[in-house]
């Protein structure tokens, strides 16, 4: 099975739906998709992602799109109302860490002090444990590290999301911490990540990467329209 992660296009925040040029990097991105196999398209419950969903969907002659209300974009800052870096902006976070020496593979993230009283890090735990639900709703059941296929699957599904809410659920995926993602992927407007799982039943591997944050077919497009 492969799973296509493809962050929404140019969003209007305030709107919380897609900008014109947000559209047309939309479209470029159900371009892009269209010889990738894609049988069912998943999306984020905002507006920014749904619509980007759709276009695809559209492009594809797809039905629905299927709705994961638990990709919404992370919720992040202080817990407690106390002062805390960057606001809790998890990417600022993880920038900080590093810069300042902090091992990004440690387990116990969770409890350092930038995370234990940001509320990122309850919305980031939150994503990995409804991504077992998921997983498991497409075949694949956790154990232990890994996901087991529990029966042979070759099919390609598309998730459009965020990219804190994609970080964190390629961070369970993977087994990796989720400060971790946070510094080594950062998505492009209508970025594409694919992951490939192990398809024979039974098996029970780490998934590969095929690509991460593919841009190209926005590439050409202005960074403002007239």
């Amino acid at each position: 099975m492969r799973i296509i992660f493809v962050r929404h296009g140019e969003p209007n925040y305030e709107k919380n739906c897609l900008t014109a040029l947000g559209i047309r990097q939309a479209e470029a991105a159900a371009e892009r998709l269209a010889g990738e196999g894609i049988e069912k398209v998943f999306s984020s419950p905002y507006g920014r992602a749904l619509e980007t969903a759709e276009i695809t969907a559209k492009r594809l002659k797809l039905g629905p799109v299927q709705v994961l209300d638990f990709m919404h974009e992370l919720d992040w800052g202080s817990k407690s109302g106390k002062p805390i870096f960057s606001d809790g902006h998890p990417w600022d976070i993880a920038d900080e860490l590093s810069r300042t020496g902090w091992d990004l593979t440690r387990t116990d993230w969770p409890e350092h002090p930038l995370f234990i009283d940001n509320r990122v890090t309850d919305s980031a735990l939150a994503v990995a444990v409804k991504t077992d639900e998921w997983m498991a709703s497409l075949g694949y059941v956790r154990d232990g590290a890994y996901y087991r296929c529990m029966k042979e699957n070759r099919s390609t599904v598309a998730l459009f999301s965020h990219g804190g809410s994609s970080v964190a659920m390629a961070a369970r995926l993977l087994n990796l911490p989720f400060p971790y993602l946070c510094a080594s992927m950062h998505y492009h407007f209508t970025g594409i990540a694919i992951l490939r799982f192990d398809s024979r039943e039974g098996k029970a591997q780490l998934p590969v990467w095929e690509l991460i944050n593919d841009g190209a077919h926005v590439r050409e497009l202005p960074s403002v329209l007239p």
